[in-house]
């Protein structure tokens, strides 16, 4: 808004002419533009279809007076600032006084002074000019503060989300340092297993799920924390969830978390361990304990990363690598019902044998870390399924029964028929040899559904990468 003369425009409200002509003449001179309206109907009529910048009202007309006009206009949808100064030839100062209160913001009496009239109307156009500046910049730093205030709100909300979930962790961690008080010892026997577990097809760097199969006491938990260690998810939490431990009717809540009120006892909202493993890896030990309707929930999980807490109709997105262990032959209970065979399926993407791990674990290693290397690149090699089979013929000997006490020293577990030296070379031509009789079946095609790598097992980088450490070319497989 600008008090500019030439962009401001003025009602004058007066019933007589001479007056009517020394305003015209007075304001037009000025640079105004100027209206008119003979009575007090008449400017009401005006101020609602188009409002002036300002209102010279007098106050003696016939008909409505200017104390009623002036009382009408404050009425009017937002007229209440707009400026209003009375014309008077009266000087009682309780006829002022009803001027003001009828609403008017000043006077001038007549007959009119040309410096006077000009004077109060420059007034009260700035006035009006800089209260409507006020009100923008009010406008403006409400609009600011609700702003601020929004994102305060937001600050907090996700503050408060943030302390929930460090005390839910902090819960969580304690529950689990009370429960596995000597894993750390354990990680520390065999970091072997690691190593391996990193070359078994690059499981550890990939979203595959793994389940672990082994009797109670195998090392599951071992293995789950070292493919989790050796993963992209590293710097993510693992989770772990002991299926068996929980009571069928909490066992949702666990998992998927619940609202306040879900339930009688659920007095605070709390999350679940999918949550909790957002960007992680979450363990389901003993998952085969699982209740039916619970393993339906789990599949939709695996498949599309999303659940609703238990009282909630909000999907919650998460992006969670699932490992399951169990002691027990799910195909076994998939076949009697106890196990979904879908949710099977979605969960054995990777299996890792009883067997192999057993024996690795127990066996002693006496060439250390490349000794494990060696028998592990040999058995991803020469692999003819998704398993893992360390063909023991090959490397190691025979461990001892599972029922034998201890763990098997470096000379008992030596194999004293395995020569110092010469063997290696002599595994390395068996490898060779049957890349080389894939190869020959294929023609040559590493690639493809009839490809050496399909019918390998293997990676066809994998494949392409053995041939070339162990100097396999076209001369060896398309020879005649």
């Amino acid at each position: 808004m600008s008090s500019a003369p030439g962009q401001r425009s003025i009602l004058v409200v007066d019933d007589t002419p001479a007056n009517i002509g020394f305003l015209l003449d007075t304001l037009g001179k000025a640079g105004y533009r100027v209206r008119v309206a003979p009575d007090g109907e008449s400017a009401l009529e005006q101020l609602q279809y188009s409002p002036p910048d300002l209102v010279l009202l007098d106050v003696m007309m016939p008909g409505m007076d200017g104390f009623e006009t002036c009382r009408r206009l404050r009425q009017l949808p937002k007229l209440e600032q707009l400026p209003v100064i009375f014309m008077t030839a009266l000087s009682d100062i309780q006829d002022k006084v009803r001027a003001f209160a009828a609403g008017a913001d000043d006077y001038v009496t007549k007959p009119f002074q040309h410096e006077e009239v000009l004077a109060r109307v420059r007034v009260h156009l700035a006035r009006a000019e800089l209260e409507c500046k006020l009100a923008e910049l009010n406008r403006e730093l409400e609009d600011r503060v609700a702003a601020r205030t929004a994102e305060l709100n937001t600050a907090l909300a996700q503050v408060e989300a943030l302390k929930s979930r460090l005390q839910q962790e902090n819960r969580y961690l304690k529950q689990e340092l009370s429960e596995n008080g000597g894993l750390g010892e354990i990680i520390g026997s065999a970091p072997a297993l690691q190593e391996a577990l990193r070359k078994v097809a690059a499981v550890a760097a990939t979203d595959s799920t793994v389940l672990i199969h082994g009797e109670t006491g195998t090392g599951k938990e071992l293995i789950a924390r070292a493919l989790h260690a050796q993963s992209k998810r590293r710097d993510k939490p693992m989770i772990k969830l002991n299926c068996s431990a929980i009571s069928a009717g909490l066992v949702e809540s666990e998992l998927f978390g619940h609202v306040k009120g879900a339930f009688t006892g659920a007095t605070d909202k709390r999350m679940g361990r999918f949550e909790l493993a957002d960007g992680g890896t979450l363990f389901l030990d003993e998952v085969s304990e699982l209740p039916l309707d619970t393993q339906a929930k789990l599949l939709r999980v695996l498949q599309e990363q999303e659940f609703e807490p238990v009282g909630s109709s909000r999907s919650v997105k998460v992006d969670v690598r699932v490992i399951g262990a169990t002691n027990r032959d799910l195909l076994a209970d998939v076949g009697s019902g106890r196990f979904r065979s879908d949710l099977f399926y979605r969960l054995n993407v990777f299996p890792i044998a009883p067997a192999t791990l057993l024996q690795l674990n127990r066996y002693s290693w006496p060439g250390n870390i490349r000794d494990l290397q060696n028998t592990i690149e040999r058995a991803a090699v020469l692999a003819t399924g998704s398993e893992l089979v360390v063909d023991w013929d090959l490397g190691p000997p025979a461990v001892p029964a599972a029922g034998a006490a201890g763990r098997t020293s470096a000379r008992e577990a030596q194999p004293p028929h395995r020569p110092a030296g010469g063997e290696h070379q002599s595994l390395e031509a068996i490898e060779r040899e049957h890349i080389i009789a894939t190869l020959r079946k294929t023609r040559g095609v590493v690639e493809g559904p009839h490809g050496a790598a399909h019918l390998l097992d293997m990676n066809p980088s994998t494949v392409r990468f053995r041939m070339k450490k162990l100097s396999i070319g076209k001369a060896d497989y398309l020879a005649d």
